[in-house]
């Protein structure tokens, strides 16, 4: 038996070694002394120091899953999962641990397995502030709007005004219409966020421009997203949005240099997407269709995991490949598990351009219905109305979309303009 503790004891020791060596892996250089590094930094540390111990374990997941968050780098999530499994073998079942489980189940878009971990959770503590978030988190990802409107409440009313919430409930007032509510909600964010919380600070200031530019001021939209570069440079986010914002000024290659440098950073998949159409946007037509086809290549290789771009393939097929059979088939696939706004945006879109239009318009009311205020949804929700004859919805909806002066609006006042005028009375 001692030969077996010892033995234990010593695979233990091995296993804390590899976490506490600095890891090139992970994207964080020595001269990187963000606070997220430093934490990790930190927290390698404390595994070295008493590697026995299950809290420095959950210390390094946390903030690798920050990390993962701050630069769109799946693979930290990757690495918080190991992180966590120690932690378990260490002490199983503790708490923490399997609330940070929970949330890498979130950033691999597990989502059905996140809301069912975090409703265990729940039931076992009915109080923790986080669980709640985390059930948030899920609902909201998988459409089930009410329940996470219901989740986020018990945040405000455990811990009012607390900064977890803020930003939860801001998410919600947007997907429910009420844009000026959730900026002023994210305003309350960054003024709870110290000064020294550098990322975080970005992250929030990256989604108050969103805010602005969906709405249509695009100049408050610029100088909030440089506001977060300036604090934190090349972050992800903000220079996508950045871009977007050159889109609607029309300055394309600016866009596309901003793009160019985000997928240099992140080379996710859906980014290769942007950069595509920013492309065609330029009249730059090979680069564009050599980056759609490598775009096609890659999330064909992920889009029966749970991380993907289905969506932006979805819409590839529809709009650019004009393959609407395959938008079709992606799109039923996402559908099976998911009804977010945005799921039934892209789905309603692959019917209508597979000639289902009832089908499409049932879908994408639906999404509507939540209270979100998009312009290519109302643009797509116009186009599907019109298919069908009913031309006051279609103008109806084209002209809200264009009332948001924001992105996607040309596309629809170019329909809205080739609407058969009604003929006049006699």
């Amino acid at each position: 038996m001692k030969n077996i503790i010892l033995m234990l004891c010593m695979m233990m020791m091995v296993a804390a070694a590899k976490f506490a060596a600095p890891q090139s892996t992970t994207g964080v250089a020595s001269t990187d002394l963000s606070a997220t590094a430093l934490s990790i930094a930190a927290a390698r540390k404390a595994i070295s120091d008493k590697p026995m111990e299950y809290s420095g374990y959950n210390l390094l997941a946390t903030a690798l899953i920050r990390r993962a968050q701050e630069t769109s780098d799946a693979s930290f999530y990757t690495q918080a999962e190991d992180a966590i499994k120690k932690s378990l073998q260490i002490a199983p079942k503790n708490f923490d641990a399997e609330k940070i489980k929970v949330s890498v189940l979130l950033g691999e878009h597990e989502y059905p397995a996140a809301l069912e971990s975090a409703t265990i959770l729940n039931k076992r503590v009915p109080d923790d502030l986080m669980v709640y978030g985390l059930l948030t988190d899920a609902n909201v990802e998988l459409g089930n709007y009410e329940d996470a409107e219901v989740a986020a409440q018990w945040m405000l009313n455990l811990r009012p005004g607390n900064l977890p919430a803020l930003t939860r409930a801001a998410r919600l007032r947007e997907l429910f219409g009420d844009t000026e509510g959730a900026y002023e909600l994210m305003e309350m964010a960054y003024e709870s966020t110290p000064s020294t919380e550098i990322e975080e600070r970005a992250r929030v200031l990256t989604q108050m421009g969103y805010l602005r530019l969906t709405s249509g001021s695009t100049e408050a939209a610029e100088r909030l997203f440089r506001q977060a570069l300036t604090a934190f440079p090349n972050y992800p986010a903000a220079l996508g949005n950045l871009a977007q914002v050159r889109i609607t000024q029309t300055r394309y290659d600016e866009a596309v240099a901003m793009l160019e440098q985000r997928y240099r950073g992140v080379p996710r998949t859906e980014n290769l997407y942007d950069l595509a159409e920013a492309l065609l946007l330029a009249g730059r037509d090979a680069e564009a269709k050599k980056t759609f086809a490598d775009f096609e290549t890659k999330a064909l290789a992920e889009s029966l995991r749970k991380v993907n771009s289905n969506r932006e393939l979805i819409f590839y097929y529809a709009d650019h490949a004009h393959r609407p059979g395959n938008a079709l088939d992606i799109a039923n696939q996402e559908y099976a598990w998911r009804h977010d706004v945005y799921t039934l945006d892209a789905y309603a879109w692959a019917l209508h351009v597979n000639g289902q239009d009832a089908e499409a318009r049932k879908q994408i009311e639906t999404a509507l219905a939540v209270g979100i205020r998009d312009s290519k949804i109302f643009a797509h929700a116009g186009e599907i109305a019109l298919k069908l004859g009913d031309r006051a919805a279609a103008e109806n909806y084209l002209q809200e979309a264009v009332s948001l002066h924001a992105i996607g609006l040309e596309h629809a006042q170019l329909v809205l303009a080739q609407l058969p005028r009604p003929h006049a009375q006699r």
